[in-house]
């Protein structure tokens, strides 16, 4: 009897080097494609967008049909938790999120039960993709990180998030106690997309620059463990991608003290940073510029070379240092997935 085909993601995150690495591309599912923004026309906004299993299944696979890409990461958003706690989130044209007044601590907490249950949707479009996927291709969940989810809660909207970083000194306790219901709301949220068929979990944190070595450490670093723990707790095993973007410096130690398989990296990551984080044990992802992926051209190419020499000795998961940017023309998203794949 012939085993079963262990996706190439998996395997990266297992550890393995590979003859070469496996690919996806945060944001591939979306924004870029013309088959994706004829979809999103028929849908009446955006939250409803996430909330149609049938139509995020679709933007899911979409990606997966025109390109030989490894992996596909759920078609949601990380402002479906705030939304699932009752806080009022809706998306201006243009503009991006709003959110309304933060509730109190007490009401959050009051809805973290009721808050997995507002976002079975996102699972049932797990379980339609993963229906549909070949079996080699596995299925990313994800879910924003308690941090850059917050962020959005304290100011309403994106910004530069100097109110949230002032709230951090200003509201201590309210601060830890809102991490604290973000984590628990995450960490349910995560274990219903590994029961719902995702293979690997992705822990977004966006907005993770700008923060000292003691803040990284109470708001990144030990939501992430938490999150981390509770998920095991409930007996998933699905490895974890952590991606502390704009971290710099403490990606280093977010890495020795993080119990997540893979790190992804951001644009700005040194090549002997990766092949460190490599050598103690962890798979990187990263950090192509989403910016060189739509402008194209030799000097993409010399990159994507770059990234492949320079860490495809290791264990590595070909990917952005940040999203795939509207406007990226589709033939230069083909050029980049058949040089890493060569076909």
């Amino acid at each position: 009897m012939n085993q079963p085909v262990r996706p190439l993601l998996l395997r990266a995150l297992d550890g393995e080097t590979l003859k070469r690495p496996p690919i996806w591309l945060m944001r591939q599912a979306g924004r870029s494609l013309p088959e994706y923004r004829e979809l999103r026309t028929r849908a009446k906004d955006f939250i409803a967008f996430c909330h149609n299993p049938e139509m995020a299944a679709e933007a899911t696979l979409q990606p997966m049909r025109r390109f030989p890409l490894d992996a596909a990461i759920v078609f949601a958003d990380i402002l479906l938790i705030p939304r699932a706690l009752g806080q009022e989130v809706w998306f201006e044209a243009g503009e991006g999120p709003r959110l309304g007044p933060l509730p109190s601590l007490e009401t959050l907490a009051g809805e973290v039960e009721a808050s997995t249950e507002r976002l079975a949707s996102i699972g049932e479009t797990l379980k339609r993709v993963r229906a549909e996927l070949e079996p080699e291709r596995a299925l990313i969940g994800f879910a924003g990180a308690p941090w850059t989810v917050a962020t959005y809660m304290i100011e309403g909207r994106g910004s530069e998030r100097s109110a949230a970083r002032s709230f951090i000194y200003e509201h201590p306790d309210i601060l830890d106690g809102l991490l604290r219901i973000l984590v628990d709301a995450t960490a349910r949220y995560l274990v219903m997309q590994a029961r719902a068929g995702a293979q690997v979990l992705k822990l977004f944190e966006s907005w993770a620059e700008g923060l000292s070595e003691d803040v990284f450490e109470r708001v990144v670093v030990r939501p992430h463990q938490a999150i981390v723990a509770q998920v095991r707790a409930a007996g998933v095993t699905a490895p974890f991608i952590g991606f502390p973007r704009g971290a710099g410096a403490l990606v280093e130690s977010y890495g020795e003290s993080t119990p997540v398989q893979g790190i992804a990296l951001d644009t700005q990551a040194p090549l002997a940073l990766g092949r460190r984080l490599q050598a103690r044990g962890k798979t990187i992802q990263g950090a192509l510029d989403n910016l060189l992926l739509r402008a194209g051209g030799p000097t993409l190419d010399a990159r994507v070379d770059a990234l492949l020499e320079g860490w495809g000795q290791g264990p590595y998961i070909f990917n952005l240092g940040h999203g795939v940017l509207p406007d990226t023309p589709v033939a230069n998203i083909q050029r980049v997935v058949e040089r890493v794949t060569g076909r």
